[in-house]
């Protein structure tokens, strides 16, 4: 399967009419996959000082708007939506894509929009007992006519799932770095697994761990799609590249070492090349992640001229 490119947009600084106009764009230039993420407040956390739309309605307008790319969420946290929500609002979305949806299931990090919303946030073990649970019930529901579930934090009643989404098998991707829980629930559970802003190295030592886990599971680990985000601070030049690694560090603060090793960081004359580090580490899909505002000449560079090249790797 060739490698897929995709966006990972983050739904804040702009406006719904500036964010639908890129979508466009994005779908029109031949992007694979086009994703939100989850959040009520700005990432990285400014104390939801920037404006910020909500994830599942967002996917509505994406999915209207675009036509050719795949879409979803990387990832849906499951404390904030019961998992019978997520599943009906899967194939919801799907039957909107006809059948371009995917959907993608985590275990949270941002506790300080979750306790602005009134949310609890557990502890990660709690979480991801969650996250364990919310990926079977969805299974079942977008698969079985009926569903009776009585999980310690998840329940339902005899329930239906209809229509049955356009997809045969919606896909599952669950994101995360975990390496003795996260990564098991992967391959347990999920289609693909999607890690964010790692260096190549470290992306293809925990694949190797998620490979390890497919054997305990006695999967194929070929049955396991992988993804990569990466921060996208492309630059026009080399001087354009020192901003964008200044940026981060003003940006992210003590998580810059690691942001800046899971970012494409560089001119578009190298960022096939890093690309290819991914792909060699074992990405299948890989996704630049944007966060307005952003170099436009530098998209447009990534656009035009890295994914044509990109493809051929």
């Amino acid at each position: 399967m060739p490698l897929s490119l995709g966006v990972h947009v983050g739904q804040q600084n702009m406006t719904m009419d500036e964010m639908r106009a890129l979508w466009r764009t994005l779908d029109q230039s031949g992007v694979d996959w086009i994703s939100t993420w989850d959040h009520f407040y700005e990432a990285p956390p400014k104390n939801g000082t920037e404006p910020h739309f909500e994830a599942l309605t967002t996917l509505g307008a994406l999915a209207a708007e675009t036509r050719n790319a795949r879409i979803g969420c990387l990832v849906f946290y499951v404390g904030y939506r019961n998992p019978a929500l997520l599943a009906k609002a899967a194939t919801t979305l799907d039957h909107i894509t006809n059948g371009r949806f995917e959907l993608g299931l985590g275990a949270g990090w941002h506790i300080w929009e979750a306790t602005a919303y009134g949310y609890a946030f557990p502890d990660i073990g709690t979480r991801l007992d969650m996250l364990d649970e919310a990926a079977q019930l969805i299974r079942r529901l977008l698969t079985e006519e009926r569903t009776t579930y009585n999980g310690k934090h998840f329940q339902t009643v005899d329930a239906s799932c209809l229509p049955r989404p356009v997809q045969s098998r919606l896909p599952i991707w669950i994101g995360g770095l975990g390496e003795k829980r996260t990564l098991k629930l992967v391959a347990e559970h999920a289609d693909g697994w999607n890690a964010a802003y790692l260096s190549p190295e470290e992306f293809g030592r925990l694949n190797e761990v998620l490979n390890h886990w497919c054997e305990e599971e006695a999967r194929d680990p070929k049955s396991i799609r992988r993804g990569v985000n990466v921060m996208f601070n492309l630059g026009v030049d080399e001087e354009d590249v020192e901003r964008q690694r200044l940026q981060i560090v003003e940006d992210w603060g003590d998580m810059a070492p690691r942001i800046s090793g899971g970012a494409l960081l560089c001119t578009p004359d190298q960022a096939v090349e890093r690309l290819a580090e991914y792909q060699q580490a074992g990405a299948e899909e890989i996704n630049i992640a944007l966060r307005a505002p952003w170099h436009e000449d530098a998209l447009d560079a990534y656009l035009t001229e890295v994914m044509p090249k990109a493809r051929r790797l």
